[in-house]
């Protein structure tokens, strides 16, 4: 498999051109066609209008939207078209609560997704349900990118965080591309089951799945030292100079207004490197 659509969602005019940045590149090394969605968004209400809501507020803040839908647009068309690879925008405008159906309905004919870290300054409340839906309902496998200026396809050295899992499993074959052009792999591996069917070879069906994809790897296995398993896998990913990190991705209940896991949601905050998701 090769990623040959990539595609991005823009809510902020201050986001476009690190994103665009780094999908040129992808899209070059690739020969990937990318697809932008410059989404403006109705931060206002969570999807619903208080009774009696005077009408020109209403409008008004639709009218805001649809302003700052164009504004991307208007960026993003004259980044992309200085730009030789083969590409498309698309524009629209969605409330808060809405946001997921709009991006799933464009993610689920992509095959990487490519998002900005979704939590920090200055971050918009629709960047988490952007990744959510990409993952979780487009079914899609999502690159969040830092925010400071890697070079996305410096992707040399590449450490997979597994735990045996099916989401574990699902990221690390669709990162398949990128993996095999990785010079290093590191396979982390945190405090194995004690009574497992791999308990004596942590890591070693995956690593000879891998080597017969000609990646070859190398396995660690490391003590939970730090109270929380995400701190582990990055503070390897520094010891060891990782460019990306592969993890499954993990999500609560649907019933619960916030839908990605603890260690998902950790990575996300505390990751300076880019990491690729899958569900």
């Amino acid at each position: 498999m090769a990623y040959k659509t990539l595609f991005t969602v823009l809510t902020d005019a201050d986001l476009v051109e690190p994103i665009l940045k780094k999908g040129i590149v992808l899209a070059n090394a690739y020969d990937a066609h990318f697809e932008v969605l410059c989404l403006g968004v109705d931060r206002t209400q969570t999807g619903y209008y208080y009774a009696g809501a005077n009408a020109m507020v209403l409008q008004e803040t639709i009218t805001r939207a649809n302003e700052e839908a164009k504004e991307i647009d208007a960026k993003v068309k004259q980044r992309l078209g200085k730009s030789d690879i083969r590409w498309n925008s698309d524009l629209g405008v969605a409330q808060l609560a809405d946001i997921g159906r709009h991006v799933a309905a464009h993610a689920r004919f992509a095959d990487l997704v490519l998002l900005p870290q979704p939590y920090g300054e200055n971050r918009g409340a629709e960047l988490e349900p952007v990744i959510e839906a990409a993952m979780f309902d487009g079914k899609v496998p999502v690159l969040v990118l830092p925010t400071e200026d890697r070079k996305v396809t410096d992707l040399n050295r590449i450490t997979i965080a597994w735990n045996e899992s099916n989401e574990s499993m699902a990221a690390v074959r669709a990162a398949m591309p990128l993996l095999k052009e990785a010079a290093s792999v590191r396979v982390v591996v945190i405090d194995p089951p004690a009574h497992g069917p791999n308990r004596s070879d942590p890591g070693g069906m995956l690593s000879q799945f891998l080597a017969r994809h000609d990646i070859r790897v190398e396995i660690d296995v490391l003590a939970k030292t730090l109270p929380r398993i995400s701190d582990v896998i990055l503070r390897h990913a520094t010891d060891n100079d990782a460019d990306m990190v592969v993890m499954g991705a993990y999500g609560h209940s649907r019933f619960r207004e916030a839908i990605l896991g603890g260690a998902t949601r950790d990575m996300l905050e505390k990751a300076e490197l880019p990491v690729f998701m899958a569900h």
